[in-house]
């Protein structure tokens, strides 16, 4: 059986933490770096929920890709949500380690699994990593399709790939335009606009699309974009890191026992869809 130590240092080749974003907090939360390794449950969200389904599975790791601790705090005090995380990790001997932007840019990385789970076959990295001399890490994928597919279709994919969450798929443009190429970008996407459409492709999947965003780029360009819940973008993620990890414990002999959470941790819960429109438009 590894060290904790050992299998830290093995996530690390995958994700280095100098490949994280300056403002960003990766790495290893909580874990003593002598403890043994038998069990491995990934997940997208460090919240208790996670935790207790880690304590009830007997995991000794939980990998995280979203930061337990974005911001410092002074205090891990049982009073507060993230300090009864900290307490329950501890008490039941539980490592936690977050691979958040450094996942992201990786190769294979987050968009390639949200490529993968689309049925998307990957062309390069929507932002490039200048440090990658390969050009294949960095933010984004782009991504072509076997054969075109109307925006309809390629929403009516996504929903049916993805996760179920409440939100779904939102859709802005001609849901009967064509798409043949695609740029996905797991996670919060808003801030790709310009390199989406630097790309030339016709339509862009990610998450967290806000209004006026989306309205200017609609108003600059033909571009679909396909809005989903957050979580469910990164979700596929998981299931790519624990296969990641099985190689390397084939490798090493260490017969790790990995798991993805299957737990929907996305905070959003119900969706209630609005009635047909009226043809004399908003209500007043």
């Amino acid at each position: 059986m590894p060290r904790l130590s050992e299998v830290i240092a093995a996530l690390e080749t995958l994700w280095p933490a100098e490949r994280a974003e300056s403002w960003d907090a990766v790495g290893t939360v909580a874990g003593d770096p002598d403890q043994q390794v038998t069990r491995v449950l990934f997940a997208v969200d460090p919240v208790q929920e996670i935790v207790d389904e880690a304590v009830k599975l007997g995991a000794d790791l939980l990998v995280t890709h979203h930061p337990l601790y974005l911001r410092g705090t002074t205090t891990v005090a049982a009073t507060h949500f993230k300090g009864r995380v900290v307490h329950t990790l501890i008490k039941n001997d539980i490592a936690l380690h977050v691979a958040h932007t450094n996942a992201d840019t990786a190769d294979p990385g987050v968009s390639d699994a949200l490529a993968g789970a689309l049925d998307l076959r990957v062309t390069g990295p929507l932002v490039p990593d200048p440090t990658d001399p390969a050009g294949r890490r960095g933010l984004g994928r782009l991504c072509a399709l076997d054969h075109p597919v109307t925006v309809r279709e390629f929403a009516a994919r996504a929903a049916e790939r993805l996760p179920a969450t409440a939100q779904g798929i939102r859709v802005a443009g001609d849901p009967e335009a064509l798409v043949r190429t695609v740029a996905v970008s797991g996670g919060s996407g808003d801030g790709l606009f310009d390199q989406v459409r630097a790309a030339g492709v016709d339509a862009f999947l990610t998450s967290d699309l806000r209004h006026h965003p989306v309205s200017e780029a609609r108003a600059h360009s033909p571009l679909a974009l396909l809005d989903a819940a957050h979580w469910a973008t990164e979700w596929p993620w998981c299931e790519l890191a624990a296969s990641q990890l099985d190689e390397i414990s084939d490798r090493h002999g260490w017969d790790l026992r990995v798991h993805v959470s299957k737990t929907v941790t996305d905070p959003w819960t119900a969706h209630a869809a609005s009635p047909p429109s009226d043809p004399l438009g908003a209500p007043n």
